[in-house]
């Protein structure tokens, strides 16, 4: 339960999912139990301890250990033993990575690298909103619409045919009230395009593409 693993979690009970936040630090379960379904204070690279909890029975097991390299491959390990229907371990380093690599883990996540990634490429070109990689050769992008295609029909646009891009879905702005009735702006997904959709200032295209495509696209835009 450091940054990452209690962000995670807030986000994911926040979603509407049963979470069960464990930390060997008691400091930190009190820090973040009211946030949690669970918070349990447990040392996960205690073979008896992890047999306690209900790893079988879980959709997916997340090891969130950063720095502590040892605790994380102990502690996935351990969590492998008990037979996890889904596993996702973090790594900080190459080695780390590999050492996960060869335990069998399929799933290894580098958060950090990844957020510097999406950063980077948003710096890059400042019409990227944010990124996610499906591949290494695909990502789904969120990029600006570009002015010059305002007024124009996703067809006019051609973005499959000359630029080899497909527009999955647009975010667009609309007014909406709220529970107390207050009327605010939001941003929300127009559903299925068709070749007809209209392109309006402010959309927010989110788009299948390969990076190189992209990157073609954009460059001439920035």
């Amino acid at each position: 339960m450091g940054n990452f693993g209690a962000s995670l979690g807030f986000k994911l009970t926040e979603m509407g999912h049963e979470v069960i936040a464990v930390d060997k630090r008691q400091d930190r379960v009190e820090a973040i139990k009211d946030r949690m379904t669970f918070a349990i204070c447990l040392d996960s690279t205690n073979p008896a301890a992890v047999k306690n909890l209900p790893v079988e029975e879980s959709d997916v097991v997340i090891v969130a250990i950063g720095e502590d390299e040892g605790s994380s491959i102990l502690t996935t390990a351990l969590i492998k033993q008990n037979n996890p229907k889904r596993l996702i371990s973090r790594a900080i380093t190459v080695l780390h990575h590999n050492v996960l690599e060869a335990m069998g883990v399929d799933e290894i996540i580098h958060p950090e690298e990844e957020a510097a990634y999406r950063l980077a490429k948003r710096l890059e070109l400042k019409q990227i909103i944010d990124s996610f990689e499906i591949s290494e050769k695909y990502s789904i992008y969120e990029i600006t619409v570009p002015e010059e295609l305002v007024g124009k029909t996703i067809g006019e646009s051609a973005f499959r045919q000359q630029f080899g891009m497909n527009i999955i879905t647009i975010i667009r702005k609309k007014r909406r009230k709220n529970i107390l009735g207050v009327t605010r702006e939001v941003r929300d997904s127009i559903g299925v395009v068709t070749p007809e959709t209209m392109l309006e200032t402010g959309d927010l295209l989110v788009v299948f593409s390969k990076k190189e495509d992209l990157d073609s696209f954009l460059k001439g835009r920035v």
